[in-house]
């Protein structure tokens, strides 16, 4: 049925969303901005349009927006060099899909972050082609990312099957014309995952569920 599976990374392949959470919160707490998981989700996960807006007086000369996001990287490349972010399962489910499937990561996560990342899991192995934030102009919701990854891998949308967990994941591979089954986690379970074709409760049955299928 599909011959490429595209896989978001942060929440899916590793549990490092908390921390994106915790590194924003740090900074934006010094500028009076309390940002809730709630409004995490709202803001990052479902809208991706960010929360410096929050930070009263941000359009004033004095606040410098690129420089608080390099600071905020800082702090999230420090928490992905010593937090635990393994899920369990994941490496067994890549190793039993990577002999049926061409695989492919598609995140919104910087280059740098990936890097630290899966410098920790030895994933990269896994993958045929992998898009991070700096390798196309507009981020999920907008479908670029998935549409680009197709035309790279030379596959037809109706080939390829997206696993994401947030709603603007879904919203970008649904737009792109996919298949998308969405496993939630904590950050993202109150999303609104209507138009997902399948929602699992862990990547297990990913694997279990196409691997069934060609029997």
């Amino acid at each position: 049925m599909f011959k490429v599976i595209l896989w978001d990374n942060d929440g899916v392949l590793v549990d490092t969303e908390k921390f994106y959470y915790l590194a924003n919160k740090k900074l934006l707490s010094r500028y009076g901005v309390n940002l809730t998981e709630d409004l995490f989700r709202d803001l990052y996960l479902t809208r991706s349009i960010g929360a410096w807006h929050l930070i009263p007086k941000v359009d004033s000369e004095s606040m410098d927006i690129p420089e608080l996001k390099k600071e905020r990287n800082a702090i999230y490349l420090r928490m992905l060099q010593t937090e635990e972010f393994r899920i369990n399962g994941v490496e067994e489910a890549l190793t039993a899909l990577k002999e049926k499937y061409i695989m492919g990561i598609v995140t919104s996560s910087r280059r740098e972050h990936f890097e630290m990342i899966h410098s920790r899991t030895g994933f990269i192995r896994f993958f045929k082609l992998i898009l991070t934030n700096e390798d196309y102009d507009k981020s999920k919701p907008d479908p670029e990312p998935y549409l680009k990854a197709l035309e790279m891998l030379e596959t037809e949308p109706k080939d390829g099957l997206v696993i994401e967990d947030s709603e603007r994941g879904l919203i970008a591979a649904k737009r792109a014309g996919m298949t998308c089954w969405v496993i939630p986690n904590h950050l993202s379970s109150h999303g609104d995952f209507s138009k997902a074709d399948k929602i699992l409760s862990n990547i297990g049955e990913v694997a279990e569920l196409l691997l069934d299928h060609q029997r």
